[in-house]
């Protein structure tokens, strides 16, 4: 069974955030929900592993 990398595991995870933040400046709700939502999308299928998948979500949902 695929596990899910709940560890720390971001290089300069501050910097990450940052441009994380940078990249929904200036764009209404709509916009940033959309960016989210393609963001997901994209490394979803960077992913690939339903497992992986199915876990994360599992993850989200619990808050």
């Amino acid at each position: 069974m695929s596990r899910l990398n709940t560890d720390p595991n971001i290089v300069r995870p501050d910097d990450f955030y940052a441009r994380l933040l940078a990249v929904h400046e200036g764009r209404t709700k709509e916009e940033s929900d959309a960016l989210n939502a393609r963001l997901i999308l994209i490394l979803s299928n960077h992913i690939g592993d339903p497992e992986v998948l199915d876990q994360a979500l599992d993850l989200a949902a619990e808050g």
